[in-house]
C-alpha cells in the first residue's frame, strides 16, 4: 500500500475544495491511501503533528501554498517525492503582512499570527534542494497571493509546469489530478 500525504495551505483544512477533490480522485486508485491532516497554525506545532503522524516516510506529499512549503520541508527530510501547487517559497516574508487574530471559517478555530511564527518558518526553510527532480511544481501566473517567479527560481531543476492565468486556488485543479497521481506514484 502506497501512502500519499496531502497538506493544505494557510487558513485552510482537509475539507478544502482541493483536498476533497484530491481525496476523491485517489480513492479510485488501487493500493493507495491518501491522508489529509488538519494542521495547527503555528509552524513548529504543524511540523510536530506531521512528524508524529508518520510512522514511515510516505510515497509522496502533495502540498498547496503553505502546505507546499511544509511538503518541501518534509520531502527534504524524508527523501520522498513532492507535488506542489502554487507553493509558498519564503512564507515568513508573505505572512509577515498578516499579523493578528483570525478565526477559521470551516474549523471554527481561533488562531494568532505572530512574529515568532515568521522566525520558525525561516528556520524550517531548506536553503537548497538536494534533488530537484523529486518535485513536480504546478504554478499559475495569475496567483494573486504568491509571486510564481519565486517558485520558478527556487525549484530550478524540478518539473515545473507554468500555467498562464488562473489564481492562487489553482483554477482547473481537478484536471491535473491524473498527472499529480502519476508523478506521486511512479517508482
Amino acid at each position: 500500500m502506497q501512502e500519499v500525504l496531502y497538506l493544505h495551505g494557510f487558513a485552510s483544512s482537509s475539507r478544502s475544495e482541493k483536498a476533497v477533490l484530491t481525496a476523491q480522485y485517489f480513492q479510485t486508485l488501487p493500493k493507495v491511501r491518501l491522508r489529509a491532516l488538519d494542521l495547527p497554525y503555528t509552524p513548529n506545532e504543524a511540523m510536530a503533528v506531521l512528524e508524529s503522524a508518520l510512522a514511515a516516510p510516505p510515497t509522496a506529499i502533495i502540498g498547496s501554498s503553505l502546505g507546499g512549503f511544509l511538503a518541501t520541508v518534509l520531502a527534504e527530510r524524508l527523501g520522498c517525492r513532492a507535488c506542489l501547487i502554487n507553493p509558498a517559497v519564503a512564507p515568513h516574508k508573505v505572512l509577515a503582512n498578516y499579523f493578528g487574530a483570525y478565526e477559521h471559517p470551516v474549523l471554527k478555530q481561533r488562531y494568532q499570527v505572530e512574529p515568532v511564527h515568521m522566525s520558525q518558518l525561516q528556520q524550517l526553510m531548506p536553503a537548497t534542494l538536494r534533488d530537484a527532480s523529486q518535485y513536480l511544481v504546478l504554478l499559475q501566473t495569475g496567483d494573486e497571493v504568491l509571486d510564481y517567479r519565486q517558485a520558478v527560481h527556487y525549484y530550478q531543476g524540478a518539473q515545473v509546469q507554468l500555467v498562464p492565468g488562473g489564481d492562487h486556488s489553482f483554477v482547473g485543479y481537478q484536471h491535473y489530478l491524473p498527472q499529480i497521481a502519476e508523478f506521486c506514484l511512479q517508482a
